[in-house]
């Protein structure tokens, strides 16, 4: 199985709209076949240094990622993250 962790932070980071964003991120649930799970969580200690939001999406395989990276649900998530998005890192593994 593969796991991404995907970190962001927001270029506004008020609680209501980071619920937005968990939202938005959510609404892929039950779009995507090959998207095993998604979790989107909200950080519950804040810092300098701290991002925003976790992503965590499962798939079978590598393969399932990729369709996954370019199936239209997630482009279109993708292209609104991309307008409220600071910064992000993502760590990618297989378990």
């Amino acid at each position: 199985m593969i796991v991404n962790h995907l970190l962001l932070k927001l270029k506004d980071d008020r609680p209501e709209h980071i619920e937005q964003i968990q939202t938005v991120l959510l609404g892929m649930r039950g779009k995507i076949d090959v998207l095993l799970d998604v979790q989107a969580k909200a950080n519950v200690r804040p810092g300098p240094s701290a991002y925003d939001l976790i992503l965590i999406t499962k798939f079978a395989s590598l393969a399932d990622m990729d369709e996954y990276l370019i199936h239209p649900a997630h482009q279109d998530v993708a292209m609104r993250i991309g307008t409220v998005l600071e910064t992000q890192a993502s760590v990618c593994c297989e378990i």
